[in-house]
């Protein structure tokens, strides 16, 4: 008996496992597909336990990988410490954590609720952190993180400006969260995307944007690939494809003035609220 049980956590430790928020969505399915080809045992965790048992049902049937799945509202603190408490007792050591969990509600700071404004921050900051936190504490050997921030991120914008304000805060706690790591076998990167066609507003938005949008964006699946990539490199931080990297070399020399003004009119015409 005693030497079964040795077996499987021999096994368990063995194994590579990698945890992923927001897993449901357009990006987090595309990490699941990306990480079940590579071998990952997958610990998932979004807010609908109908969508996760689906997801894990269909990756396992695919790929044949060990899935776990675990509903939580990152933006309730019960819940969080409810999700983790789990993982820790099935005593899994992680090897990769995808914050992928975000909230693009956009529109001008007069239109929220204070609910909205909490809710905003703790899932686009507050859980990214703390899943860190999580995952440093229960790393195995080797530990990779990626922290999906934004190209919103890197300027001000009006009318988005609470996530675009956490988005640089993510992007900024990843760069020093990576230097706190040096030697010990902790990678951290932040990946910047632009636009992705998830949901039929952001493709309608893409549209909208004409030829721009069309160079710019990069699908979900190219992004998750290219963050896996980086993250393995150690890169500190990776504005994803090249139309988005010349869009922040070819505004960096404009006065901020110019720039608040262009993005807030072309933000102010567009509303949308927490999917």
């Amino acid at each position: 008996m005693v030497k079964m049980k040795m077996q499987r956590l021999d096994k368990k430790q063995e194994t590579k496992y990698a945890l992923i928020t927001g897993a449901t969505g357009g990006l987090g399915k595309a990490f699941v597909r990306a990480l079940a080809k590579r071998g990952y045992a997958l610990l998932l965790t979004g807010r609908s336990a109908d969508k996760l048992q689906a997801l894990a049902t269909e990756t396992m049937e695919k790929y044949a990988v060990e899935v776990r799945y675990y509903p939580a509202d990152l933006s309730n603190e019960g819940d969080r410490y409810a999700m983790m408490e789990k993982i820790a007792d099935e005593n899994f050591r992680i090897s990769l954590l995808a914050n992928v969990a975000g909230a693009d509600v956009q529109k001008g700071l007069e239109a929220y609720t204070q609910e909205k404004i909490a809710f905003q921050c703790r899932v686009n900051f507050e859980a990214a952190v703390c899943m860190c936190k999580f995952a440093i504490e229960h790393r195995a050997e080797r530990l990779e993180i990626v922290n999906i921030t934004s190209v919103s991120g890197i300027y001000p914008m009006p009318y988005f400006a609470i996530y675009s304000a956490l988005k640089g805060a993510l992007t900024s706690f990843s760069v020093s969260l990576r230097e706190e790591m040096k030697g010990k076998n902790v990678s951290v990167t932040a990946i910047l995307p632009g636009a992705m066609p998830t949901r039929e507003d952001i493709k309608e938005q893409i549209q909208g944007q004409g030829l721009w949008g069309k160079l710019a964006v990069k699908t979900p699946d190219e992004v998750a690939e290219y963050s896996l990539k980086a993250v393995r490199k150690n890169k500190r931080k990776k504005i994803v494809g090249f139309w988005n990297k010349v869009m922040r070399v070819s505004t960096a020399w404009l006065p901020t003035g110019w720039r608040l003004k262009f993005i807030a009119k072309r933000w102010s015409k567009i509303s949308k609220d927490a999917f």
